[in-house]
């Protein structure tokens, strides 16, 4: 078996996501053999350093041995069972280790099967919630500019990426937007948390204007990844918290792909001391493993649907695999990983060297800006690096340095012309400076004229 053969195979039956399929007339499709630690290896012999953690989901590593061991046992014992009226110890062994790592408060576990499951979990526990307190006025989410939370549509709708949410305007529900505290737009000189503080003023008066109608404040904290990784400052989050609090409005932070250690503690919302009213968890909670998310929540949210069956206040929202035991067993290993070799120790010094390796990208004539939280760094290409203007998107210059570094053996795959590092935290410091240089390289080849 070769790549040429099972590509062929592959596009004859399949449909992939987030591609348009025709680019696989000339660009190859690269079938994956196996994986091992930080490599991925196709059916030709070659390897590819996983630089982005497979979409952001792959913390320690493929064929990582202590997950692939719990699985294994779990795989004996339980596989899945229905979680209506049935539990399992490893759903109520997870949930009580959420329960005791995340922010304080959030007391209650939801499973769910993927990121935007989880979104539409919380958007629908929040405006339950208050249905069921009897304010059936409040309908409606408050969103960030240049947000993303998701594909399904009601996730989609509280997002605000064009090119995703643009086509499906006339399926989804009316929301709020906000501009954003995105410091990519800052003056010169301004630093992150002032900028930060200055567009807070815009969330300030809208949830004073609208608060009643309004079910909750939705935000990625630190990090809009899908929206070309922009960054802000944790004083934004300490802001909305006590602006939801005073008017009376749900913060609902989506921690998918920014929670465990991306930014450089285990949530990103502990940077700013805060704890949100439901927080949604998926990709690294099974360590890149299996579909699995989890929506915290608090205790006073639980009660408001606890009653009598007759009263019609139960949230009665399902999935057939919610808290698969297999997926839950990978998820307590990869806690445990993180318990036992305390990783977020062991990530400050591979974000130091993350920074080192990106720092001559910061004069480069065609980039605008080199940013970074935690284990997440971004560089952006521009056209012209005074004014930043912006290559045209139709030009795909992103793309390019993608094809670059799979020649190279590295995968990278930019957001338009954004790429970012975003590896396995196994990665080692030979193995950034590897993905550091060829995207230099890269990224000299797609700005050239």
């Amino acid at each position: 078996m070769n790549n040429h053969t099972l590509a062929n195979r592959d596009l004859a039956v399949l449909w992939h996501p987030c591609t348009q399929m025709k680019d696989h007339e000339t660009l190859p499709l690269i079938p994956i053999k196996k994986g091992q630690g930080i490599w991925l290896e196709d059916f030709d012999g070659k390897q590819y350093l996983d630089a982005i953690s497979s979409w952001w989901v792959n913390l320690f590593g493929h064929s990582n041995p202590i997950i692939n061991a719990a699985i294994k046992v779990q795989l004996d014992s339980l596989e899945h069972t229905i979680f209506a009226g049935f539990t399992h110890e490893v759903g109520i062994k997870l949930a009580e280790r959420l329960v005791a790592i995340t922010p304080a408060g959030l007391d209650r576990c939801f499973y769910a099967d993927n990121g935007s499951s989880a979104v539409e979990v919380a958007l629908k526990m929040s405006f339950h919630y208050w249905r069921n307190q009897g304010q059936r006025n409040k309908t409606k989410f408050i969103t960030l500019e240049n947000s993303y939370h998701g594909e399904t549509l009601g996730a989609l709708a509280v997002g605000h990426v064009a090119l995703y949410k643009e086509i499906y305007e006339p399926l989804l529900m009316d929301v709020i937007t906000v501009p954003g505290p995105d410091c990519y737009h800052r003056d010169s000189g301004e630093s992150w948390a002032d900028y930060s503080r200055r567009r807070f003023a815009i969330m300030e008066e809208t949830l004073q204007q609208q608060a009643k109608s309004v079910c909750a404040v939705i935000i990625e904290p630190l990090v809009q990844c899908a929206g070309n990784m922009r960054m802000y400052d944790p004083v934004y989050l300490s802001l909305l918290r006590t602006a939801c609090d005073k008017y009376h409005v749900h913060l609902i932070v989506d921690e998918i792909a920014v929670g465990f250690g991306r930014t450089g503690t285990l949530f990103a919302c502990e940077q700013a001391a805060i704890s949100p009213d439901f927080m949604c968890l998926s990709k690294g909670l099974t360590g890149g493993y299996l579909p699995l998310s989890a929506v915290m929540t608090s205790n006073s949210i639980y009660q408001a649907f606890y009653d009598d069956y007759q009263k019609l206040t139960a949230f009665l929202h399902s999935h057939s695999y919610t808290g698969n035991a297999l997926a839950c067993s990978a998820a307590l290993a990869t806690l445990d990983i993180f318990q036992q070799q305390n990783i977020i120790e062991k990530n400050k010094p591979l974000a130091a060297v993350m920074a080192k390796s990106a720092e001559r990208f910061i004069e480069h004539p065609h980039i605008a800006e080199v940013r970074q939280t935690g284990m997440i760094l971004a560089i952006e290409m521009v056209k012209n690096r005074q004014t930043r203007e912006a290559f045209p998107w139709q030009e795909r210059r992103g793309l390019k340095v993608y094809q670059h570094a799979l020649s190279k053996g590295v995968l990278l795959r930019p957001l338009g012309n954004v790429i970012y590092f975003m590896p396995p935290y196994i990665v080692t410091e030979e193995e950034l400076w590897l993905i550091a240089d060829v995207a230099w390289q890269g990224i000299h080849l797609a700005t050239q004229d």
